[in-house]
């Protein structure tokens, strides 16, 4: 099967990773037939577009779910940290998740910079397909500081 195209700020980063914003109910087949088993959400439930029962619809389909919820406002090492943890966790075909593709993106820049080794401009790069947090002064105090931490 080819990447859904229709599934929101689809990503993919690897052959066993895919990232994208927000799901809805009819993503789930399409993770599926990816043959995603694991899925890691890192976005509220409390979000107006969060999708209601999710870890019931992937259940459901025998796919993993970790949830870490990373307040927008507030994102925290601890967080990033739960995060490679789920990441590292599994050798399965994994899809990560929030609303915009923002948050994992920014999670991601840190892993591929400072876990993977990836050159910081090919990091960058890969996270800029989504968002530059850093050069977004909305969100830039807390988002800029969050990336420009080391592991």
């Amino acid at each position: 099967m080819e990447d859904p195209s229709h599934i929101a700020c689809w990503q993919r980063l690897d052959a066993r990773t895919t990232t994208s914003g927000k799901l809805v109910a009819d993503d789930i087949a399409s993770l599926d037939a990816l043959g995603v088993r694991h899925v890691i959400n890192l976005a509220l439930d409390s979000s107006p577009h969060a999708l209601v029962d999710e870890a019931k619809l992937l259940a459901a389909r025998d796919i993993d779910y970790t949830h870490i919820p990373v307040p927008f406002e507030a994102p925290e090492d601890a967080h990033y940290a739960a995060f490679r943890k789920a990441y590292e966790d599994t050798s399965e075909p994994v899809h990560v998740h929030c609303i915009m593709n923002w948050r994992v993106s920014a999670f991601f820049y840190r892993y591929h910079r400072d876990v993977v080794g990836m050159p910081e401009a090919e990091a960058r790069a890969l996270m800029e397909r989504q968002w530059a947090p850093d050069q977004d002064e909305r969100y830039a105090s807390v988002w800029g500081a969050f990336i420009a931490r080391g592991a």
